[in-house]
């Protein structure tokens, strides 16, 4: 057998604590499914180095490019995404290989007084740095102050801790990653705040010219996941908008008749100053996903979300919706 099946991958990762948490559960997967090791290679991303709100940085891939250009030139074998900051484009060359099991995907309320937005005092803070979580927390009709706020979890924890916000709105995947879900963490139902597409799932990625190291992510796959974050992800692309975009979907696979799966999926669509919201659902075989969740975003477009993205892209610069 060749030896490309036993030498160390070299997995590429962002540097942050959740990403390297991340990185590392894959490779302990890779290890224990494949008995193929794996080393982490970190890179620095421009999401990364800049403190600027996320969709003020001026284009998609923020998170994600810098590692896939050090794929692509044959640095790293692999790479692993947190799939919600993954462009829904294909790059050539390279492949998602593996959707592995996703974790939680609902957002939660991180508040050491309690475990409810309906018991927020009128006029708390709540620090967030995504567009989408701002313009849900705003339609609920609650008298918060969205405070923006970059930085990785336990940046952000810090600054909770330290009285710049009351509480957070963060995922309930990186928190349970970091081992940080605790007696201050509730998740909020998707009804109330739907989550960002394909959050809670990790996309790992290899080029196309490498079929060993394709076959043996494959291993790591699981067919729910996927099915859920195709039909999530082909919701996203028919927007044509990006992760800082107020638009949220969430995919269910369950069991459906003659032996075959069915998709579920919500999707809503936002007025970033929580004046409107725009929700629609739809359901389909697994296979479909892609064009479920594709039909499902232009339900929600002819339906008034055209405007509603029309008056987000009003204060963004243009490339972010290029």
């Amino acid at each position: 057998m060749s030896s490309s099946y036993h030498r160390p991958l070299r997995l590429g990762t962002r540097g942050s604590p959740l990403a390297l948490a991340q990185a590392r559960q894959i490779a302990r997967q890779l290890r224990d499914q494949c008995g193929r090791p794996a080393v982490l290679i970190t890179v620095a991303t421009p999401g990364d180095e800049s403190t600027a709100p996320i969709e003020r940085l001026g284009t998609t891939g923020v998170f994600t490019t810098t590692l896939r250009e050090a794929l692509l030139r044959g640095e790293v074998d692999l790479v692993v995404h947190s799939c919600k900051d993954l462009p829904t484009a294909t790059v050539p060359g390279l492949q998602v290989a593996a959707f592995p099991a996703r974790e939680d995907p609902r957002d939660a309320l991180v508040w050491p007084g309690g475990t409810s937005l309906d018991a927020l005092p009128y006029g708390a803070r709540i620090g967030t740095g995504s567009p989408r979580r701002a313009a849900l927390l705003r339609t609920t009709g609650r008298r918060l102050q969205v405070v923006p706020m970059r930085g990785n979890v336990g940046t952000r924890l810090r600054k909770l801790a330290g009285g710049e916000v009351d509480a957070l709105v963060l995922a309930v995947a990186g928190l349970s990653r970091l081992g940080l879900l605790d007696g201050t963490v509730t998740p909020l139902h998707p009804s109330l705040l739907m989550p960002a597409p394909a959050q809670g799932a990790l996309a790992v990625e290899c080029r196309t010219d490498d079929p060993v190291t394709a076959a043996q992510l494959r291993t790591l796959d699981h067919a729910p996941t996927r099915a859920a974050t195709i039909t999530e992800r082909g919701f996203l692309a028919a927007l044509g908008v990006g992760c800082s975009a107020p638009v949220g979907a969430l995919a269910e696979v369950a069991a459906g008749g003659g032996g075959g799966s069915v998709v579920r999926v919500s999707g809503v669509i936002a007025a970033p100053d929580g004046s409107s919201v725009i929700r629609a659902q739809a359901s389909g075989a697994a296979g479909d996903g892609d064009a479920l969740g594709r039909r499902l975003a232009h339900m929600l477009l002819e339906d008034g979300g055209a405007a509603l993205l029309g008056r987000t892209r009003a204060g963004i610069p243009a490339a972010r919706w290029s």
